[in-house]
């Protein structure tokens, strides 16, 4: 007899076929019912789907999910796998780009990886993870003002962004502006509670700021 997680991945495979002149909707439709209503197998394995094929109409799950979620492996995959969708443009030149300013920023040649950014964000300007990407290499550069405002200009496309919320928490947090950083990084765990060292960072600035006013 097939399992249920079997019967969801067979499942999975047909509609991705059947589906694969129209969008691939179906997956998407019926990955984000299970992660709504499924049981903790559904729920692990519809994370996953997502991951693969979502698209916006996946956000707003899946960030429900990264708060409410009783189950760890649920919230970390719907964290993956908002990365992931965020990761794409919907357009495969403007994603091969992006990757090329990812790895260049990974080498460590940190000015060619912000040039490649910025040519994405000139090709596909409501593209949030253009600016998210220079942010974070800007914050590497430690030029974190502009960081700050790359991570602003993500938050105004993408609310949900986490990463940019606590990236330009961090950077105030570089710049001594501790108030301003204790802001990003409560708004970075409202989105997503699952950043341990996000919270002790709020913990060890509430410390400090308290200490200071005695």
């Amino acid at each position: 007899m097939l399992t249920g997680l079997t019967l969801i991945l067979v499942a999975a495979m047909l509609m991705v076929a059947m589906a694969a002149g129209n969008g691939m909707t179906e997956p998407v439709s019926q990955s984000i019912v299970l992660l709504q209503r499924g049981s903790t197998t559904e729920r692990r394995e519809a994370v996953g789907i997502l991951a693969r094929l979502g698209d916006q109409r996946a956000v707003e799950p899946l960030a429900a999910a990264l708060k409410h979620d009783a189950d760890t492996f649920v919230r970390q995959g719907a964290e993956q796998a908002l990365w992931q969708i965020w990761h794409r443009s919907g357009d495969e030149a403007v994603d091969a780009l992006l990757q090329d300013g990812i790895e260049a920023m990974q080498r460590g040649t940190y000015q060619a990886a912000v040039d490649i950014f910025t040519r994405v964000i000139e090709v596909a300007p409501n593209f949030a993870e253009g600016y998210n990407k220079r942010a974070t290499t800007y914050y590497l550069m430690q030029r974190y003002e502009e960081s700050i405002a790359d991570c602003e200009r993500t938050i105004a496309l993408n609310p949900h962004h986490f990463g940019a919320l606590s990236g330009a928490g961090l950077c105030h947090l570089g710049l001594r502006n501790l108030k301003q950083a204790l802001e990003f990084f409560e708004r970075a765990v409202a989105v997503n509670p699952n950043m341990p060292q996000i919270q002790q960072y709020i913990e060890d600035i509430k410390r400090f700021l308290r200490d200071q006013s005695f």
